[in-house]
């Protein structure tokens, strides 16, 4: 049996166990009315114990510190040798998954020196006992369930018996659901903001992406050293960087918004056209057409204009139109209130489907 007190940080782990071995052995027998013969640790180096299992002892006291040990030899010769160990063992990691990761850590028991033809081990029962989990200390994992096998590793020197205890683990998710995902969503939403607010609000438009740009490169560097330094991608790193390409898109998209309807003409200005109004030329233009946009400027022929989407509200109507798609820059605003929260909806659906069910 197996008394389980595990503290688990990283990759590595600290767990007690009472190791306990029991055997028969004709010639340790004794007629006398005590039924249990118990004797203290310092009797076990005594005994010599090539008589109970030579290799044993040896072994076992080399695994762990602050080594305690009880044995007990009763009269028809069966000897109980329990052993009390600390054990320090490192678990290899899967980080692929994190932090939604499961993991399976491996503890061996075996022999060193003495192949299966000399000693060979058997689990007494069928399952490992273990202590209350209320008294495991697991601050970031949840403990799932253990697992007993045995198999032989064949080797030069002759078969080995290796028993091996699996402790089945499961990450817990609420620290980094509240230190890291909450934010990078809260940020991803902030960003959009700036689709409700006015185009020629250049400053405040500005600061607000510069800003939820700056906030997510510090929430990917707190993300990233919450976790071992990995060169693989881990499910933390794919959400976050996808929050950062939101982000970014969405400065982008005033950046586009900006450059296209007001940056693109710096030289120009717009000239209000009422009905009915007298219109004077202006800088070389003889005639000015009232435009749905406000602009006092008509698309002249043999504009540049060769790209199959026109962007540019000067070349909306005319010659220029035939044979292109005609993109409203000042309707984008309108378009990615709805565009950007129905991919990034439609990014965590499947996000969270694939990570957590499949």
């Amino acid at each position: 049996p197996c008394c389980v007190f595990m503290n688990f940080l990283n990759c590595e782990y600290t767990i007690d166990i009472i190791f306990a071995q029991t055997w028969y052995d004709s010639r340790l027998k004794f007629n006398s009315s005590m039924k249990v013969l118990m004797l203290n640790s310092n009797m076990v180096g005594k005994i010599g114990f090539q008589t109970l299992s030579s290799g044993t002892q040896e072994n076992l006291m080399l695994i762990g510190s602050r080594l305690q040990s009880l044995l007990r030899i009763w009269s028809d010769g069966r000897v109980l040798y329990t052993l009390r160990l600390t054990i320090n063992a490192e678990c290899y990691l899967q980080l692929h998954n994190f932090p939604m990761d499961e993991h399976s850590c491996p503890l061996e028991f075996s022999s060193y020196a003495y192949p299966r033809n000399e000693i060979e081990y058997k689990w007494k029962k069928t399952s490992v006992e273990v202590a209350d989990p209320k008294y495991w200390r697991l601050y970031q994992f949840a403990f799932v369930g253990l697992r007993n096998t045995t198999e032989i590793s064949h080797t030069l020197s002759g078969d080995y018996i290796i028993m091996t205890i699996f402790f089945d683990l499961s990450r817990r998710m609420g620290y980094f659901t509240i230190q890291t995902y909450i934010p990078c969503i809260l940020t991803v939403v902030l960003s959009w903001v700036s689709f409700w607010i006015n185009k020629d609000a250049v400053p405040a438009r500005t600061s607000l992406g510069i800003t939820t740009v700056l906030t997510m490169t510090t929430l990917s560097t707190i993300a990233r050293k919450s976790l071992p330094k990995v060169s693989y991608v881990t499910a933390m790193d794919l959400f976050v960087s996808v929050c950062f390409i939101f982000v970014f898109a969405a400065l982008m998209e005033y950046g586009t918004l900006h450059y296209f309807t007001i940056g693109h003409h710096p030289g120009k200005h717009k000239v209000a056209v009422h009905p009915r109004s007298t219109l004077i030329a202006i800088n070389n233009i003889n005639h000015l057409q009232q435009r749905d946009e406000n602009y006092g400027y008509e698309c002249l022929e043999g504009k540049d204009c060769t790209s199959f989407f026109c962007c540019f509200e000067d070349c909306r109507t005319g010659s220029w139109r035939e044979g292109r798609i005609h993109i409203r820059v000042a309707k984008i605003d309108s378009y990615s209130r709805i565009f950007f929260p129905t991919a990034f909806a439609l990014f965590n659906l499947v996000y969270w489907i694939g990570y957590l069910y499949l």
